[in-house]
C-alpha cells in the first residue's frame, strides 16, 4: 500500500477511535460540525455492538456478528463492495493468481466417479504417474468414488500446501494402484484455447484475467502469427474479468499509440488516463471480439476499448455492465474488504455501470424474460446516454457493452433426445468408455486432421447412438437423429477429443463447428468501417 493511502486508512482509524472515546466520556466535538458528525456517525456501529455484548440474552460471537454487521454495511453501499472471510478472501485470490497448491489434474465426473483429463505435464500428479483415464477412488482413507462426493469437496481434498504429501488410489484397467504424491505449485491458466481456424484466422478463449493472462496471451498470439494469423477471433464470453492491469496490457497489445484504453474517477481518486504505447504485437491485426451477458469488468474494458476506437468488431449480445473498480484491503486475520474506489469510463466517455437496483442480481434472469436475449430491438437503450467512438459511430452507456453485431441466444436444439443425454452425462459417460477403449491411439494424435480420421475410423455417431441405448435407455423418435446429431456430435467429438494430445484446442475446435455466435463472427468483417 502507498504511503498517501496508509495515511489515508490511519487518519480514517484515528477518526472513528476519537469519536468513540468521546461519545463515551460524553464530550461534545464543537469543530465545525462535518467531520465531528461523521465521526459520531461511524462511531455509533462501535457503540451497538457494544451494547450487545454488555447486554444480549445469550453468549455473544463477538466474530460473526461483527462480520455480519460489516457485510451488511458494505452491501449499502453498492453490489460489488464487499467483506470476505479468510476462506473466502483465499480462494477468490487463488483463483486470479495464476497458480495454487496442489497435485496438478483436471477431472470430469461423468458416473459418480472422477476420471483424469488430463495430469498437467511436469506436474506432481505426472510425475507420481497419474495418467489419463485414471478413475479417482480415494484420497487418503476417504472413499471418493461410487458415494456421491461434491466435487468440490474432493478438489479441498486434493489441495494442500505445497511439499505435503496425499495419497490418492486410482484404477487403471481394473486394478487398485496407491500413490503418493508430493504437492506443488500449479499454474492455473486463463487462455482455455488457442489455434488457427483456417489459414489465416486465429482463435483465443480467454476465461478470465489472472496474473499471468498478458503472458499468456502473448504467448498464444505469437503462436499464431507464426502459423500464419491474418485475423483473430478474440472470445471473452462468460469471462467476469479480474485484474485491472491485465486488461490494461491486452488493450495496448491492439491499440495504436495514444489511443485511449479508459480512464478511471472517483471522489477519492482523481482522473487517470490510460493511453497505448503504440508497441503491440497485435496493433496490425483485425479483431472480431465474441461478448455475452456473463462478459463483465475487465473483458468489459477491453470490449469497450476495442469498440470506442473502432479497432474491431463485438458480436455477441450486451455485456454484464459491471463499470466500477475493487481496491483490496487486507487484514491480519485473513479477512479482507474489497471497496469501490472509482468508476472506469471507456475512451468515449461512458460508463457502462448498470444501474443498482432490489433484484439487481437478477438482472440477467429479467433479460431473458423481457426478450433481449433473443432479439435486439427488446436491449433497452437510454438514448440520452450517448457517445460518439473515434470514427463517429454513436454508442451508449448505462449498462454493458452493446455489441455490434447481435446473435441471439439459439432455443432450437433442445429435442428431446438431447435433452435426456443431457440429463444422464451420457456424452461424457460416452467420452471416457472410448478413452479407455482406445487409449493408446489417442495418446498418440498431436493434431486436429489426425483425430477427426480417428473419429470417422470408430464410427463414433453409430458408437454414440449404441451406447445411449444400451446404457441410458435413450434412443432418438423417427426423424429426430437428423435434427439433433449436427449440434450434438460436434459436443460428443469435442469430449473424446479432450482425452487427446490436443486438450482443450481440441474441445474448442469441434465445439465451434456448432457455435451460432463464432460462425456469425467468421462471417462478418473484422473492421468496422465495412459494417
Amino acid at each position: 500500500m502507498s504511503f498517501k493511502k496508509d495515511n489515508a486508512w490511519l487518519a480514517a482509524l484515528l477518526g472513528v477511535v476519537l469519536g468513540l472515546l468521546l461519545a463515551l466520556t460524553g464530550a461534545t466535538i464543537r469543530h465545525h460540525g462535518q467531520k465531528a458528525a461523521a465521526y459520531r456517525d461511524w462511531a455509533k456501529l462501535n457503540l451497538i455492538l457494544e451494547q450487545v455484548e454488555k447486554n444480549y440474552v445469550d453468549t455473544v460471537d463477538v466474530r460473526k456478528v461483527t462480520d455480519a454487521a460489516v457485510a451488511a454495511g458494505l452491501a449499502a453501499l453498492d453490489p460489488h463492495s464487499i467483506y470476505l472471510p479468510p476462506v473466502e478472501l483465499e480462494a477468490s485470490e487463488v483463483d486470479l493468481a495464476g497458480n495454487f497448491d496442489g497435485i496438478g489434474i483436471q477431472f470430469n465426473v461423468p458416473n459418480d466417479t472422477a476420471v483424469v483429463i488430463e495430469a498437467i505435464p511436469g506436474g506432481p500428479s505426472e510425475k507420481a504417474g497419474i495418467m489419463k483415464g485414471d478413475r479417482l477412488l480415494k484420497v487418503d482413507t476417504t472413499d471418493i468414488a461410487g458415494v456421491h462426493f461434491p466435487q468440490d469437496s474432493m478438489v479441498a481434498r486434493m489441495k494442500g500446501p505445497s511439499g505435503s504429501k496425499v495419497r490418492i488410489t486410482i484404477s487403471r484397467d481394473g486394478e487398485e494402484i496407491p500413490l503418493e504424491i508430493t504437492r506443488g505449485k500449479i499454474p492455473v491458466h486463463s487462455v482455455d484455447a488457442s489455434f488457427m481456424v483456417d489459414d489465416t484466422t486465429g482463435y483465443i478463449r480467454l476465461s478470465k484475467f489472472s496474473r499471468t493472462t498478458y503472458e499468456e496471451v502473448t504467448l498464444a498470439s505469437m503462436n499464431l502469427l507464426s502459423k500464419g494469423m491474418k485475423r483473430l477471433v478474440f472470445d471473452l464470453r462468460d469471462n467476469t474479468g479480474g485484474y485491472f492491469d491485465q486488461a490494461l496490457s491486452l488493450g495496448n497489445m491492439f491499440l495504436g499509440k495514444g489511443d485511449e484504453i479508459v480512464y478511471l474517477q472517483g471522489r477519492k481518486r482523481k482522473r487517470q488516463d490510460y493511453k497505448a504505447d503504440g508497441k503491440g504485437i497485435l496493433a496490425g491485426i483485425p479483431v472480431s471480439v465474441l461478448i455475452n451477458e456473463s462478459t463483465a469488468s475487465s473483458s468489459e474494458i477491453f470490449a469497450g476499448a476495442i469498440q470506442d476506437n473502432d479497432r474491431g468488431v463485438i458480436v455477441g449480445r450486451r455485456s454484464f455492465g459491471k463499470g466500477l473498480v475493487q481496491e483490496p484491503i487486507y487484514f491480519t486475520d485473513g479477512s479482507g474488504v474489497r471497496i469501490t474506489v472509482a468508476r472506469f469510463y471507456t475512451p468515449s466517455g461512458r460508463c457502462i455501470q448498470k444501474p443498482y437496483s432490489d433484484d439487481y442480481d437478477y438482472d440477467i434472469v429479467h433479460r431473458y424474460e423481457d426478450g433481449e436475449m433473443f432479439d435486439a430491438d427488446r436491449i433497452h437503450v437510454d438514448s440520452t446516454d450517448a457517445y460518439k467512438t473515434v470514427g463517429g459511430r454513436t454508442v451508449y452507456g448505462g449498462g454493458g457493452i452493446i455489441p455490434d453485431v447481435f446473435v441471439p441466444m439459439d432455443t432450437t436444439r433442445a429435442t428431446k433426445f438431447y435433452i435426456s443425454c443431457n440429463k444422464k452425462a451420457t456424452q461424457m459417460r460416452f467420452a471416457a468408455a472410448v478413452f479407455d477403449q482406445y487409449k493408446g491411439q489417442l495418446a498418440e494424435i498431436d493434431n486436429f486432421p489426425d483425430l477427426e480420421k480417428f473419429m470417422d475410423r470408430i464410427g463414433v455417431e453409430s458408437r454414440f447412438l449404441s451406447y445411449a441405448a444400451s446404457h441410458d435407455n435413450i434412443r432418438p423418435a423417427a426423424g429426430e437423429w437428423e435434427e439433433t446429431k449436427k449440434y450434438l456430435m460436434p459436443q460428443v467429438k469435442a469430449l473424446v477429443g479432450r482425452y487427446s494430445k490436443l486438450g482443450e484446442n481440441a474441445f474448442y475446435e469441434f465445439y465451434l463447428a456448432t457455435d451460432q455466435m463464432f460462425k456469425v463472427a467468421m462471417a462478418a468483417s473484422s473492421t468496422v468501417s465495412e459494417l
